[in-house]
C-alpha cells in the first residue's frame, strides 16, 4: 500500500489560520505559538504537498491557486473534526447512542410523534435519527435500528412487521370543480403528482378500478411523500399517498379526498435490526417501545 499523505492537525490549523488572517503573526497569536513555528508548519506542509500554498509578496501573504483549493478541503476537515468532537462531548459517560435510520416522511409523520416520552423513560439512550432515501447498510453498523417499507426481507437483519397502509388520492379543496366527481377517471383532468419511490402507484390505483389511464405515469415527480403532500396542499395537483401520513391535513381540511377509493399497498412497514442485536439493551428498549406503540408484542419476549 502506498504511503498516505497525512499532515498533522497542527499543520492544518496553522495553514487555515494563516490563510484566514493572511498573516503568520496573527495566526501565531491566535494559536498561542511563535511566528516561526507557524511558518515552519506551513513550509513542511508545502514540502509534503509539493506545491506552494502562499506567495510572500512585500511581507504579505497571498494564497496561490493550489492554496485556495487546499483551504476549501482543510476547512471541511477541521469543521468535521469539530462537529465530531462536540458530538462526543455532549454525552455523559453512561449515555449510549442509538442510531436510527428512517425514510423522511415516515420519520416526520409517524416516528417522531410516537417517540414522545421515550427519552424520559430511557434517559441513558440518546437517539440519533437520520433520514435515508437510498438503501443503507444496517449490518455494517451504520444504523442500529431501521424503519423501511417493503416485503420484510433484509439480508443479515431481523425484520418485525409494524403495519400495512392504504393509499388515497388527496388534493387541496379548491382544486376540485365544485361538485362531486362522477368517476375516478375525472382525476385524469388534473395533474397527477408522482412519488419517485412508488412509480407504479397511480397506474395500479386506476387499474384496480378498471380504468386504463394512459397518463397515469405523467406528472411532476418528487423524491418523498412529504414533498408530494406539500405540493398537493399548495394546489399543484393530486397526490396518491398513504392515508396515515395525511390524517392531520384531512382533519384540518387542508386536504380532501376527491375519490374515496382506498387501495391497500403491496408492501408493509417494518422495523429492522441486525440479527445479533436484540440482546443489546438499547436496541431492546427501543424495539419494545415501538411495538408497544403499534399494539404488538415483542416476539423475543416469548419463552424459548
Amino acid at each position: 500500500m502506498s504511503k498516505r499523505l497525512l499532515p498533522s492537525m497542527a499543520a492544518l490549523q496553522c495553514f487555515e489560520s494563516a490563510a484566514r488572517h493572511m498573516s503568520f503573526t496573527r495566526a501565531a497569536e491566535e494559536l498561542h505559538l511563535t511566528q516561526s513555528a507557524v511558518s515552519k508548519q506551513v513550509a513542511q506542509l508545502e514540502d509534503m504537498l509539493q506545491h506552494l500554498l502562499f506567495h510572500r509578496v512585500r511581507r504579505r501573504l497571498q494564497l496561490t491557486p493550489a492554496g485556495e483549493l487546499y483551504l476549501a478541503e482543510v476547512n471541511k476537515i477541521l469543521t468535521q473534526v469539530d462537529i465530531s468532537s462536540r458530538y462526543i462531548l455532549s454525552y455523559g459517560g453512561a449515555t449510549e447512542v442509538l442510531r436510527v435510520a428512517t425514510q423522511p416522511t415516515f420519520g416526520a409523520r409517524w416516528l417522531i410523534p410516537n417517540l414522545k416520552g421515550f427519552s424520559r423513560q430511557n434517559p441513558s439512550i440518546h437517539l440519533d435519527i437520520r433520514n435515508e432515501l437510498e438503501p443503507f447498510d444496517l449490518v455494517q453498523a451504520k444504523a442500529d435500528v431501521a424503519f423501511f417499507y417493503g416485503q420484510g426481507s433484509w439480508p443479515g437483519a431481523t425484520c418485525i412487521e409494524l403495519f400495512g397502509e392504504d393509499v388515497v388520492p388527496v388534493c387541496a379543496p379548491d382544486l376540485l370543480p365544485g361538485r362531486p366527481l362522477e368517476s375516478a377517471a375525472e382525476l385524469a383532468d388534473l395533474v397527477l403528482l408522482q412519488c419517485t419511490s412508488r412509480p407504479e402507484a397511480w397506474h395500479e390505483w386506476f387499474e384496480e378500478q378498471g380504468i386504463d389511464h394512459e397518463h397515469s405515469y405523467h406528472g411532476p415527480r418528487f423524491d418523498t411523500f412529504y414533498m408530494c403532500i406539500r405540493a398537493a396542499q399548495s394546489g399543484c395537483g393530486v397526490a396518491l399517498v398513504p392515508h396515515f401520513l395525511v390524517e392531520d391535513e384531512l382533519a384540518e381540511g387542508k386536504l380532501v379526498i376527491p375519490w374515496k377509493h382506498h387501495k391497500p399497498s403491496q408492501g408493509r412497514h417494518f422495523l429492522a435490526f441486525a440479527e445479533t442485536s436484540i440482546d443489546i439493551p438499547k436496541v431492546r428498549a427501543f424495539v419494545d417501545w415501538v411495538l408497544e406503540r403499534v399494539g404488538k408484542p415483542n416476539p423475543y419476549d416469548a419463552a424459548p
